[in-house]
């Protein structure tokens, strides 16, 4: 199903600045000392060196001590997770999406929870790109280092299972196809007694939302397989520009895109389907 604009199909996949994100630590490397990290964080290649009295900004989201680890040219602030930052990934929250991941009990004690700021460079468009690819690397490395258990996508609030993500990132760096379960989150709603699912975190990616009324006897899983290969046509091919209309995945089904009436803003594009459902 291709649905975006044909001048963007030659466009870089992910040519947009990284998030933050964290990382559940693993049995394997809970209660490790602050010497013993630094020492497997270096054996890993990340080139760890301590930034506390540098970048006292960050300490509202990691607690000291600071490291910043490099790969490649990506640079990135990591630590344990200060209050501010587990408050914003909090799994309670009804903001905050879970794929199929539930945390482990005591997440925020002991440290267990761990988050890596990327730091902006200012690479242009070719740059950015292989920017990413290595931001990508970097936090495979970065699960298998600590043993990761569960993995925290901030402009999607959304926890995953991290062995998954990671494996859907190798999948990437092979086939080129974004794992979009990971980086988008897929949210059902209700207005005016009309159930929606709606995507967030694909603007990062794609410049745009998705949103659409769930059809009569649709549950939601069918919506969102439906809704996860549209945003991931939009992460390959662009943003929705005008109105399109399509073969849906079965037969006899068809799909509608609407652009956003205000070019630039903030509203979804709304997507309908029709056909011998």
């Amino acid at each position: 199903m291709r649905t975006m604009d044909a001048d963007n199909s030659n466009a870089p996949i992910l040519p947009v600045p990284p998030e933050p994100f964290a990382l559940i630590i693993g049995p394997s490397m809970r209660g490790a000392s602050d010497v013993s990290l630094e020492t497997s964080l270096r054996h890993m290649g990340l080139r760890p060196e301590r930034a506390d009295s540098e970048r006292a900004d960050m300490m509202e989201q990691i607690a000291p001590p600071l490291f910043r680890l490099r790969f490649g040219r990506e640079s990135m602030l990591a630590g344990r997770a200060a209050d501010a930052a587990l408050a914003l990934v909090d799994p309670a929250n009804p903001a905050t999406s879970l794929l199929a991941a539930s945390l482990p009990q005591g997440w925020r004690e002991s440290g267990q929870c761990w988050m890596f700021v990327p730091e902006e460079d200012g690479h242009g468009a070719h740059e950015q790109t292989m920017q990413m690819r290595e931001f990508f690397k970097m936090m495979v490395l970065l699960i298998d280092l600590f043993d990761a258990s569960h993995f925290f996508w901030s402009p999607a609030r959304l926890w995953s299972d991290a062995p998954q993500f990671r494996a859907s990132v190798a999948e990437m760096l092979i086939s080129g196809m974004p794992p979009i379960l990971h980086l988008v989150a897929f949210r059902r709603h209700e207005a005016e007694g009309v159930d929606f699912v709606g995507t967030r975190g694909l603007a990062l990616f794609a410049q745009q939302e998705l949103e659409g009324r769930i059809p009569k006897g649709w549950t939601v899983a069918e919506m969102v397989r439906r809704l996860a290969r549209l945003s991931l046509d939009m992460m390959l091919n662009g943003p929705v520009r005008e109105s399109r209309r399509m073969r849906g995945l079965d037969p006899g089904e068809w799909v509608h895109l609407s652009p956003p009436p205000d070019a630039g803003g903030s509203s979804p594009v709304r997507v309908e389907f029709g056909g011998d459902l």
